[in-house]
């Protein structure tokens, strides 16, 4: 694997933690951080899991 791809991986593993954490967090109460930052860090992490996730397989993809 390369460096960068793995880089990009990673980044698409945070984001999906973070997006996990906030599916649970407005479907089970009152969010930790309000409802409004909760959406905002759901509304980026979902499309930012996506394209990290495409560009690290994309990097990684033999020529």
């Amino acid at each position: 694997m390369k460096p960068l791809a793995g880089l990009f991986l990673a980044l698409a593993c945070v984001l999906g933690i973070a997006a996990t954490g906030s599916v649970f967090e407005l479907a089970y109460g009152d969010p930790d951080l309000g409802l409004t930052p909760t959406r905002l860090i759901l509304g980026a992490s979902l499309p930012g899991t996506v394209i990290a996730l495409l560009v690290a397989i994309r990097i990684n993809k033999p020529a």
